[in-house]
Order: structure tokens, then sequence, then C-alpha cells
């Protein structure tokens, strides 16, 4: 059993507080109990998420490869036939006289149909005859495939959502140009005129992220990845947060407490903002799992976390 856990921790003062006064019994029981490994990662400024190494590492690609919208469209039921892709998350840029904020993509309350739509009137940007191909995959996902997009270094989504966008704009030239080409062609939309026409944010750019060529999936039955502290960590409801915390302590890592009480093989992967650090637990005789239960020491979970 291999229970991944993104969105652990963040590097945030109402976060750190929060973490003061969470309480985490299983999580600290089975922490004292297993052994930690080197993390990954360890730069809050590195493009890629902890939980996206993890997960690359999990699926056997090594040397830091990554294909994530690649897999991730493939998800949503697309070929990606051994091509170079690209993710684009359409999304309001919110602009201040001191920063330009990503709001968070569910915001503009896009449906299939007017997504659709908006992906339509971009395909002039993608022309088949310059190797070009798009697809649709949902209504917060778009895809684009090129050659020219193997390699391309991209900053996370998960980066963006509700931050300044500053440190992490696309630095190649490749992908700034087509940002700012995107941008400008949704600006100039007469869907966007309808849009503000009925209060609705005005679609006026996408977040292009997990560039690279689609590469296989090593499967792993044991893995369990737990997204539930994803969404109110974005949208920094500290509340919702807990709450959600609280629930897996009580349902997947109690779960995987057990098995380890009982012997069976157990891993945890837990992802913050800077790295991500697994801890394993191996078979164990019947005394030697008394003797743990026993006498196991409890982990500081509010140390723990914080320094992901």
């Amino acid at each position: 059993m291999h229970l991944m856990i993104s969105h652990a921790s963040a590097l945030d003062d109402a976060c750190e507080q929060t973490l003061q006064t969470l309480a985490l019994p299983h999580m600290a029981t089975l922490l004292g109990a297993l052994q930690a490994q080197a993390p990954l990662g360890g730069d809050e400024f590195a493009p890629l998420m902890p939980q996206e190494l993890a997960q690359a590492q999990a699926w056997g690609w090594q040397d830091g490869r990554s294909a994530f919208a690649a897999a991730q469209a493939e998800d949503d039921g697309l070929d990606t036939a051994g091509q170079a892709w690209a993710l684009l998350t359409p999304l309001h840029l919110n602009v201040t006289s001191d920063q330009i904020t990503a709001l968070h993509p569910a915001l503009l309350g896009l449906g299939a149909d007017e997504s659709r739509a908006f992906l339509d009137a971009l395909a002039p940007l993608f022309p088949a005859e310059e190797g070009w191909r798009f697809a649709w995959g949902a209504a917060t996902r778009w895809y684009v495939a090129h050659p020219d997009l193997a390699g391309q270094t991209s900053a996370s989504l998960d980066r963006v959502i509700n931050r300044n966008v500053d440190p992490w704009m696309p630095e190649t030239r490749l992908l700034r140009r087509l940002q700012n080409e995107l941008q400008m062609l949704l600006h100039r939309l007469p869907l966007n005129e309808q849009r503000e026409a009925r209060g609705a944010l005005a679609l006026n750019s996408v977040w292009i992220s997990g560039c690279g060529q689609a590469l296989p999936r090593q499967p792993d039955a044991a893995l369990q990845l737990d997204s539930r502290l994803r969404e109110p960590l974005l949208t920094q409801d500290w509340a919702a947060w807990r709450e959600a915390w609280q629930a897996l302590d009580a349902g997947p890592v109690r779960a995987l407490l057990q098995a380890h009480q009982a012997g069976t093989p157990v891993a945890l992967t837990l992802c913050g903002e800077r790295s991500a650090q697994r801890w394993e637990g191996g078979s164990r005789s019947g005394l030697a799992r008394l003797w743990q239960r026993l006498a196991a020491p409890r982990t500081d979970i509010a140390s723990t976390l914080a320094a992901l």
C-alpha cells in the first residue's frame, strides 16, 4: 500500500497557524513507526510541484522528464500518439497596480459549449500545416501538440492560482510568443464581450503547463493518490483544509496505519510546496509489531508538515 497526499502544506502564514492546531493522531503514530526516505525537490521556486515530482517517480519517469499534459490528455480520452503536448488552462488574470494574479479557473464558470467555442476561436493560432494539433479535454482543460513543445519548461498551474504570476511566466521564446498571441486574440473575441455584458469574468488568458513528449506510465496498483487538500489550499480556505486533513487522518491514514500494524509493507508520501517526503515500513514479525505498537514515538505533525 502506498498513500500519496498532495498539498499537505504551504508556505503561508495562515497555513502555519492552522498547522499549530491541527490534530492528526493516526498520522503522528504512523510517521513515528515508518522510516523517512530521501526527499524530492526542496525548492519552492521550481516550476514543478513536489507532487508532480513524486508522481513522475511513481510512474517510472527518469532523469527529471515530465509529460503531465500528455498524461492528463490520455486520462481525458485523447490519443497522444507519441507527440509533445502542453496543457492550456483558461483563466482570468486580475491586473492591479502592483501585480497580476491568476484567479482560480473555476471562477470563470465555463460550461462545455462555451469552452469549446472559445477553443475553436483560437484555432487560427494552431495551423495543422505547421505541425500543430489542438484538442478539447474538459471545460478548463485544453491541449495543444507540436514537436517544438518537447523540452519546454513551464510552471505548474498550482504555482500561480491566487498568486502573482510574474515569477512564473514562460521564459522560452516559443511559450512567451504563444502566451502573448493567445491573450491578444482572447481580448478581441466577441465571446468575451458577451461574458462581460452578463457580468461574468473575461476569459483573458490561459496558463501553459505540463509541456513534454508523451511518455509511458508504469502502473502502480498499490498507489493511492489523494488530492482532497488541493482545492481548500488553493482557495486558502483553511477551515475546510483542516477538515479535509482530519477526514484523511480518520480514513486513508488510519487504514494505512492499521495495515502497517498488521505487518503489510506500506509507504506514505506527503507533498508540500517545496518538497515531497516519503516514509516506508516493511513486513515485521508479530513480536516486532507488538513492540512498535507500544514503543513507537509520535511525530510532531506541525513541524513535519511545515518542513515540506
